[in-house]
């Protein structure tokens, strides 16, 4: 610890001539008062930021923040620049939620003027503050970040930036001065804070506002790489719901690579899962020598993710490598011609008609996951002239996700597993890809949440169509009931489509709509055979269930929004050997282990039905 009470690892950064930092905030919306040119705006709460030296937290206290220099008549700045004033801090207040505000008032110059109609037009939003550091608490450090706690610290200006802070590269400080009072340690360069700033038309009193930094920062405490996603959308002055969307959008399309292991391609076209069946099945010498780029790829993705491998780890280099054809030799003739282009992930997806609808699908997770959600609205309210609104606000919740064993297994006979064909390494793989996605999409539909099993949507969703005691041969009516059931909760947006079992679609398509109808059946023609929804059908879905005396021979139908099923995967394949399975006629059955959790962003983007009879 240093003599000027900063930590040693805090205050090489901060006396570090060019070194620029920024810290950003999401203001409480502020009022104008015209007649007397003053503006309220917050300008610094305990948010935790974080910053590239590690996390930093305000203390927003009267013991804390020192407000003489406020207090005293400091100014408002336009972009921090000493000779650019507009106006001047009146008060100061801390409130009991712990952030700071100030009243400004604006002078009168051609400049001031300027600024201040901007303000009042809404063109000028963003406010900063300049601030040093003279006291600060290392609090804990969790993962190689170390979270410092400032228990001491001056702003000295507040300042109305045209850019608002950049949190991808941080804040530029100012370089004023620091006093002659100051004893204790002062940065080199003093800190700002920025803080976007939204100005509402004038009124009486200022209405207590969300604090979105705070719930952002919350909710992305959970999630892999949030700290970053979050801070941009703070800079951006999203709103909770806004960075929902981005949320779910970046862990979608960029999942974390973390079983990469940088092979070029030609590195992952020389793993070949057939060198690693052979040793699996015979692990003498000539096949441990054989395996040796296999077993140092694998041993690289078990360094990378902290874990050891049951088997072989296949790394994401080769899932995601192109399966070609080559020559129709040996085992080859036995590849499907549709299962042979794309990667391995490519296949595992296609696998499953649920990612034909919109469903989600998260690769290379680490660590669990919480995907945000908006679990009630906020309500509007009809006011008076010059009176506040009452407060409302969304309740925000999380979608939580964590890992659990999925395996698919293919069977190699000797004669086939001692080939050398490109065609034969294919079909291993196409195979490993088709039934581990299968079980996952099983698992997807009606996994039972027990015995390590992710809970499937028919478990998590009640029925909402009920045919009756003892399960009723679906009919139109049904359909237009799990229609409206998702239409009434206002959930009938992006990806809706059906999903039913082939028993299903066959009774659908005997089924009249309605009486007089001539014929007209519930399962139409075309791309979209079901009221003009699109359908896809699957035996995944079960068809054995029991509803009263109608003892396993009920189905299942869903309808929904698919997109709002997420499917995650951690890590990459475990490639192991079952023992017992075929080892007396010299065969190998390869079990394909995969980390898997199911969850569903919303429960009311689908309604269910588990009672139709279709036997």
């Amino acid at each position: 610890m240093s003599s000027n009470s900063i930590p040693d690892n805090l205050a090489r950064y901060l006396t570090e001539d060019g070194k620029k930092q920024e810290r950003s905030f999401v203001v409480e919306r502020s009022t104008v008062n015209v007649v007397a040119r003053t503006v309220e705006m917050a300008f610094a709460s305990e948010t935790p930021y974080e910053r590239y030296w590690g996390i930093e937290i305000l203390e927003c206290t009267p013991n804390a923040m020192r407000q003489s220099r406020m207090r005293s008549g400091a100014n408002l700045l336009c972009d921090h620049n000493p000779t650019d004033v507009v106006g001047v801090i009146e008060s100061v207040e801390i409130g009991v939620d712990r952030v700071a505000r100030a009243v400004v008032r604006f002078g009168k110059s051609e400049r001031a003027e300027e600024v201040f109609q901007d303000v009042i037009d809404g063109i000028r939003r963003n406010v900063s503050v300049g601030y040093m550091i003279h006291k600060a608490v290392l609090v804990e450090t969790k993962d190689g970040v170390e979270t410092y706690r400032v228990t001491d610290w001056e702003p000295y200006e507040n300042s109305l930036v045209s850019i608002p802070a950049d949190a991808s590269v941080g804040v530029g400080r100012s370089h004023a001065p620091a006093s002659a009072d100051n004893t204790s340690f002062v940065p080199k360069t003093p800190l700002e804070k920025s803080m976007p700033e939204t100005i509402v038309a004038p009124v009486i009193e200022t209405p207590k506002q969300r604090n979105h930094a705070a719930e952002i920062s919350a909710i992305a405490a959970a999630m892999p790489g949030g700290a970053e996603l979050a801070l941009k959308s703070i800079q951006a002055g999203h709103t909770v719901e806004q960075f929902q969307a981005d949320a779910i959008r970046a862990m979608s399309n960029k999942p974390l690579p973390t079983s990469d292991i940088g092979l070029t391609k030609k590195e992952a076209a020389r793993f070949s899962i057939l060198k690693v069946a052979r040793h699996l099945a015979n692990p003498d010498e000539n096949s441990y020598k054989a395996t040796a780029f296999e077993r140092e790829c694998s041993e690289a993705v078990g360094s990378k993710m902290g874990r050891t491998a049951r088997g072989f780890f296949m790394p994401s280099d080769v899932q995601k490598r192109d399966l070609v054809v080559g020559t129709p030799t040996s085992g080859g003739n036995l590849v499907a011609t549709d299962l042979l282009m794309g990667s391995f992930i490519d296949m595992l997806r296609n696998a499953m008609v649920i990612d034909k609808l919109g469903a989600r699908m998260l690769t290379g997770l680490v660590g669990n996951v919480a995907i945000p959600k908006q679990t009630s609205g906020s309500t509007i309210y009809w006011v008076a002239e010059n009176t506040a609104p009452t407060e409302s606000q969304q309740a925000i919740g999380q979608v939580l996700m964590s890992p659990k064993t999925a395996g698919g297994f293919t069977d190699i006979g000797r004669t086939l597993m001692n080939q050398t064909s490109l065609d034969v390494e294919n079909f291993v793989m196409s195979d490993l890809a088709i039934n581990l996605g299968l079980g996952i999409q099983q698992a997807a539909l009606s996994g039972t949440g027990a015995s390590n099993q992710p809970s499937g949507l028919l478990t998590r969703i009640t029925p909402s169509v009920l045919g009756g005691t003892n399960g009723l041969a679906p009919t139109w009516q049904n359909i237009i009931d799990l229609e409206t059931n998702v239409a009434v909760a206002n959930a009938d947006v992006g990806s809706m489509a059906y999903l039913v079992n082939a028993k299903t679609r066959g009774k659908f398509k005997s089924t009249q709509k309605f009486s007089g109808t001539n014929g007209l059946p519930v399962w139409g023609e075309g791309l979209q055979p079901l009221n003009g929804y699109n359908a896809a059908v699957t035996n995944a879905l079960p068809s054995n269930l029991t509803k009263g005396t109608s003892n396993g021979v009920c189905s299942a139908l869903i309808f929904g929004n698919w997109s709002d099923l997420v499917i995650g995967m951690w890590g990459t394949t475990d490639l192991i050997r079952d023992p017992y399975t075929a080892s007396s006629s010299g065969g190998v059955r390869i079990v394909a282990l995969q980390d898997v959790d199911v969850n569903v962003r919303n429960i009311e983007s689908f309604a269910t039905m588990v009672d139709a009879l279709t036997s």
